[in-house]
């Protein structure tokens, strides 16, 4: 035990104590008081003492379930009996008689016992049944009772073992935790394997049907085949550019899958016109929009402050959530982004769609990791963009939330903190 241990008699005392204290400048006062108050009595009565702090030994309070501290415990010689309150002191002399009088009576019960074992182990013991005496010459010798001493140094060896058996056993239980979690992760990323294997073969084959086309059409020595107008021509480099950037989008998912949802997020913030990432965004994303035919909205103030945020991770955050809006709004339907300094510490974006909304008994876990809808099973995604978008936003020390009416669309907010500077 790495107690601190005040020995204030000797290894022999049959009145065992237990001061357990913290190092809250609250508690101060009162462990002293009751310190001044054990040296007063141990003037009267000798015994044993071990102070343990709690901060460095939280199992031994944990296993004494103590709800507060200080407290003091007696424990030896049984029944346990613990202290604790504020009238600490009034308490301990208040019983400090009865203590007294158990160790005594447990001193000369043990000193009996260590006298019929002193005459057994000489061959001159007695046993006493119904009253009558006879000689146990034949007694083993080995056979004792154990002495005070034993019972005081067992009793100490007890507390250590049980110390021992629950840092053991926390122990057990922390690596039993981190085994269920890595074989959740080696399924998960199984599961992930083979759905990228899946998922990648479609923008794959599509972007390789557009540029066997574009082959097809083009003659080294003639140049462009006249098969191929202008028009066709840049319909099928759109249509292999956002094929690419599906396949980049995927790639980008499933490498952070591969990390981890505990892995630390990297973050180097700086001042960052948040207007403008919003824009260049957009336009990345324009291809998209106009596949399906969606108008973009967006509301943007001329007077916005600049945040203070790491450029490459927000752009991931509107980058997810964009892309989502795009994924749930429907042929036409319409997207909006919008911005707003809500405080002068914080600026808030929001991404509306128009799409079929979000069941109720869902919004407080879409942003789970790995958590998926059911309607969505069959859908391109892995799960972990919203988390991976709600990790972003709590490293930034800003918030991220949806409001949303089944059928009627969805708005995911997050904020950002203003730059200082």
């Amino acid at each position: 035990m790495q107690a601190f241990s005040e020995k204030l008699i000797n290894d022999e005392m049959p009145l065992q104590l237990l001061l357990f204290i913290d190092q809250r400048p609250s508690s101060r006062e009162r462990i002293q008081q009751v310190r001044d108050a054990l040296k007063d009595l141990r003037i009267g009565y000798p015994f044993e003492l071990e102070v343990i702090d709690v901060s460095e030994q939280p199992y031994l309070a944990e296993h004494f379930r103590l709800v507060a501290t200080p407290a003091l415990i007696k424990l030896h010689p049984e029944p346990r009996q613990t202290l604790a309150g504020s009238n600490l002191v009034a308490q301990l002399q208040h019983w400090w008689p009865h203590w007294q009088r158990s160790a005594e009576n447990f001193t000369v019960n043990a000193n009996y016992q260590q006298a019929l074992s002193d005459d057994r182990a000489n061959g001159k013991a007695v046993d006493t049944v119904n009253g009558v005496t006879a000689l146990a010459d034949d007694i083993n010798p080995d056979a004792t009772v154990s002495p005070v001493v034993t019972a005081v140094s067992s009793m100490s060896g007890s507390v250590a073992r049980s110390a021992e058996l629950i840092q053991l056993s926390d122990e057990v239980f922390r690596l039993k935790q981190e085994k269920a979690e890595l074989e959740h992760q080696l399924r998960f990323k199984d599961q992930i394997i083979s759905m990228l294997a899946h998922d990648l073969r479609n923008p794959l084959t599509a972007a390789s049907i557009a540029m066997e086309t574009l082959e097809m059409g083009h003659s080294a020595t003639e140049g462009w085949s006249s098969r191929l107008t202008p028009t066709l021509t840049a319909q099928l480099l759109k249509h292999a550019r956002t094929q690419t950037r599906a396949i980049d989008h995927m790639i980008t998912d499933i490498l952070q899958a591969a990390r981890g949802s505990s892995a630390e997020l990297k973050i180097i913030p700086q001042k960052l016109d948040l207007g403008r990432l919003c824009v260049e965004v957009l336009a990345y994303l324009q291809d998209r929009f106009q596949t399906k035919s969606q108008r973009v909205e967006q509301d943007i103030p001329s007077d916005l402050p600049s945040v203070y945020a790491d450029q490459e991770r927000v752009r991931q955050v509107l980058v997810n959530l964009l892309d989502n809006a795009v994924k749930y709004t429907p042929v036409n339907g319409a997207i909006a982004l919008s911005i707003l300094h809500r405080t002068t510490q914080k600026v808030q974006v929001s991404i509306c769609d128009n799409g079929p909304g979000i069941p109720a008994e869902n919004r407080d876990r879409i942003f789970e990791d790995r958590f998926r809808l059911e309607r969505d099973e069959a859908k391109d995604g892995y799960g972990i963009g919203l988390s991976l978008c709600q990790r972003i936003v709590r490293a930034h020390y800003g918030q991220i939330w949806v409001d949303s009416t089944p059928n009627n669309g969805s708005c995911f907010h997050f904020t950002l903190p203003v730059c200082r500077t």
